[in-house]
């Protein structure tokens, strides 16, 4: 069983979808608390570092094999945490992020939300050494977003994030920070790679559960170009 740690119960059909589509048989259990992105953006990440453990260690009482974070901010208190579940716990943009630095060294984070910008740019900086690869990575705020997301208009949200990556310029690779942007990569006009955290997380997490290490991990998109 896989767990999943959200901080919006968006997420949750989302990835029975993905799950259904992709990893049909696998059994996930979400685990849904938004508090945490609240005093997260409020006091930092590590303020919830320990909320974020008891809810790992939940999951694994409860029989995970292995936990997605699938919220950027926290993402890294997450994985910080692994050792003492005793079990992989994965953050869902860990492969887009592996698969940006693939395509080209110029990297534009869009984020609809200020406090997962700096956790993005620092997961891309440390692909990119593991890779031993160059990278400059730039981020950009899709200004209005987040309020419209808050008030659940989903259409406006993403038109907000179509229309930011659209007006994109000297980049190789385009970084959708949030899971939630991950709609607007089927509608952007972008002439470089639009990447999204869900499927490809969802494949780490999945491969982690069943003890198993897919050729593709950290490449969400075989067909996406590398090289820089």
């Amino acid at each position: 069983m896989l767990a999943l740690l959200h901080t919006s119960a968006v997420h949750v059909p989302v990835f029975d979808a993905l799950r259904d589509a992709a990893h049909p048989g696998l059994e996930l259990r979400h685990h849904v608390d938004a508090g945490l992105l609240e005093r997260a953006r409020r006091d930092g990440p590590e303020a919830v570092a320990a909320s974020v453990a008891a809810v790992l260690t939940r999951a694994v009482a409860e029989g995970a094999r292995a936990v997605l974070c699938t919220c950027s901010t926290i993402g890294g208190v997450a994985e910080a945490a692994a050792a003492a579940a005793g079990v992989p716990v994965l953050r869902v943009d860990r492969p887009m992020a592996a698969a940006a630095v693939a395509v080209g060294p110029r990297v534009l984070v869009l984020a609809a939300l200020e406090s997962t910008l700096a956790p993005t740019v620092a997961l891309i900086e440390e692909e990119a050494r593991r890779a031993d690869r160059p990278v400059a990575a730039r981020t950009r705020l899709v200004e209005g977003a987040w309020a419209r997301f808050e008030a659940g208009d989903t259409e406006g949200y993403l038109r907000r994030v179509v229309e930011a990556a659209d007006a994109v310029t000297g980049a190789d690779v385009i970084v959708l920070a949030q899971a939630s942007m991950a709609p607007a990569r089927e509608s952007t006009t972008a002439r470089v790679p639009v990447l999204a955290s869900p499927a490809p997380g969802l494949a780490a997490g999945a491969a982690a559960a069943r003890r198993v290490r897919p050729s593709t991990l950290g490449h969400p998109d075989p067909g996406v170009p590398t090289g820089g």
